[in-house]
């Protein structure tokens, strides 16, 4: 583009000067629009490079909404970002960590190790995708470990194994250039008495796969328990349509409304400061 607008400006320059006293100005003047032009393209190149995407891999709390409620926390994780960062949300309703992987390769069936047999170690769509696209300065955050404990397949993944994918999901994301960041499940509302407690598993795995891959980790089920209690969500009669219970959860006591979900995902983003995970240097 720059060659380009050169050899312009000097044809110009050559053939007006036989006819015009002013034609070295207007080759000046040409020559000066195509540096703006030129330069232009360059910063415009130069933001897309720039341009950081946070991927997100998790369940129903963390995906964008089909309807009004559930919310995922990662549907407001956006808009707290600078415009330099965009965040791509695959994360989905249901899925255990072992199904959002294999997608339609979990069979039923438990095998003799006490795992659901694959049909086949083909990746899900959504795993090929971040494969395919995730570039060095990147980020992953993983968030499972809520329909994982069920007891039957294909949902159920047992410790070892939530262990073994979470930290391979890590080590791909760092052999790429990227930043994992491990989070345990952000945790529903229940009460012993007036105060919240926690109510999630594979926390153990969740900072060991950490530790494996010097990946930081997020304690969201803490983050969130603790802000359950500064809210004073307990004691309740288990009314979720009305009052800050009924603001902040879904007709449940797992699922967030839109209001709830932006609180959860700024829980998300003081962590990202207060662990100094470089990340937060683009936050509003």
């Amino acid at each position: 583009m720059r060659k380009v607008c050169l050899l312009i400006v000097f044809a110009l320059t050559l053939s007006l000067s036989l006819v015009a006293p002013n034609a070295a100005s207007a080759a000046a003047l040409g020559s000066a629009a195509c540096s703006a032009r030129t330069g232009t393209a360059a910063t415009a190149a130069t933001a897309a490079m720039a341009t950081t995407t946070v991927w997100l891999a998790g369940d129903s709390t963390m995906a964008n909404p089909s309807g009004t409620c559930p919310v995922g926390w990662g549907t407001e994780f956006d808009s707290l970002f600078h415009s330099n960062i965009v965040v791509n949300n695959l994360a989905v309703g249901g899925r255990s960590i072992q199904t959002w992987l294999y997608e339609g390769n979990v069979t039923s069936t438990i095998g003799s190790n006490g795992e659901c047999v694959l049909s086949s170690t083909t990746y899900s769509s959504r795993w090929q995708q971040v494969l395919t696209n995730m570039k060095a300065g990147d980020y992953l955050f993983i968030q499972f470990g809520i329909n994982d404990g069920s007891t039957t397949c294909p949902r159920h993944v047992g410790t070892t194994r939530y262990q073994q994918l979470m930290t391979m999901m890590a080590q791909t994301a760092l052999a790429r250039g990227a930043h994992p960041v491990l989070l345990t499940a952000v945790a529903a509302i229940t009460c012993s008495g007036s105060t919240a407690v926690k109510n999630r598993g594979y926390v153990s795995q969740t900072n060991a796969a950490g530790a494996a891959t010097g990946s930081p980790v997020i304690d969201l089920q803490t983050l969130s328990v603790d802000y359950y209690n500064s809210l004073g969500l307990c004691p309740n009669n288990g009314d979720y349509t009305s009052g800050l219970l009924g603001q902040f959860f879904c007709n449940d006591h797992t699922h967030f409304e839109a209001y709830g979900a932006r609180r959860i995902a700024r829980l998300v983003t003081g962590a990202l400061r207060t662990q100094n995970i470089p990340l937060a240097g683009s936050l509003l």
